[in-house]
């Protein structure tokens, strides 16, 4: 079921911030998408066997290995329907009212899928660790996420119009991923390709996947669409928790996590004196 749009008129005005991305090392605006070279080995190792890790959680998985889960088994979803408009109103005002980091400046393993100032991103949790400062801007949502067992990350996730995320997956079978669906425009199409299903989003609705299958995103509208991104540690049994919980840690450790998360911690650090 479809619920109302919020109009983007009835948005607050952006903050308009001076554009630190070139601080971060990230590439400029319209640049092509492309890998950065030269990263650790130990995230290079990591993406080649993720797939046998990958094989051994998925024998050991509690739930079904399909790319689109029943909601059904995640029980914790249901709050985020009932108290979706209330998060929205957060998202609204902390992820559109003022300038949010490009996910391209802050993650640089994102920048061959991740269009610049087009997907953009406001974290409250990442890999375990906290941000603080925009914990701050969202104690409704914050409350709520925090109630989610195995909680991994929860963030704002911010697509542009006319942006298209090209064919990817996630880093690890040993997480689950939610989207909760806040702002959805409709006058165009905004869907997800999950491998070969077609996918779109409802404003308060929550759809819950496997992100290691291949999928794409499209934002053919004129509006930007904000989903509650919430990713969970998948229901296990050994070898494979042993085995997820090993992968997590390093890649938790690594500077896939690391070098994102102080990024984050730059802008907001950079910002604070301008948004007082």
């Amino acid at each position: 079921m479809w619920h109302n749009s919020v109009e983007p008129d009835a948005w607050p005005a952006p903050v308009r911030v001076p554009d630190l991305n070139l601080v971060s090392g990230a590439p400029i605006p319209q640049a092509p998408l492309q890998a950065q070279r030269g990263r650790p080995l130990v995230i290079r190792v990591g993406k080649h066997l993720r797939g046998l890790f990958d094989r051994i959680i998925a024998r050991s998985s509690l739930i079904p290995n399909d790319p689109v889960l029943d909601v059904r088994n995640f029980p914790w979803t249901a709050s985020l329907r009932e108290n979706w408009e209330a998060i929205r109103e957060e998202a609204i005002r902390a992820g559109l009212a003022r300038e949010v980091p490009s996910l391209a400046s802050i993650s640089p393993d994102h920048r061959a899928i991740a269009p610049m100032n087009r997907w953009r991103s406001f974290f409250l949790w990442g890999y375990g660790y906290r941000i603080d400062e925009n914990i701050a801007q969202c104690p409704i949502t914050n409350a709520l996420v925090a109630q989610i067992p195995d909680l991994n990350s929860a963030f704002f996730s911010i697509l542009a119009p006319g942006t298209h995320i090209p064919p990817h997956r996630g880093v690890t079978k040993g997480l689950v991923t939610c989207h909760l669906g806040l702002v959805v425009p409709r006058d165009g199409d905004v869907r997800m390709r999950l491998e070969d299903r077609v996918l779109r989003w409802a404003e308060g609705e929550t759809l819950v996947f496997d992100d290691t299958y291949d999928h794409e995103v499209w934002n053919d509208t004129s509006g930007t669409r904000v989903v509650l991104l919430i990713q969970t540690k998948r229901p296990l049994r050994n070898p494979g928790k042993w085995i997820a919980e090993l992968f997590l840690g390093i890649v938790k450790r690594s500077a896939f996590v690391q070098e994102a998360r102080a990024n984050v911690l730059r802008w907001n650090a950079a910002h604070k004196p301008m948004d007082s």
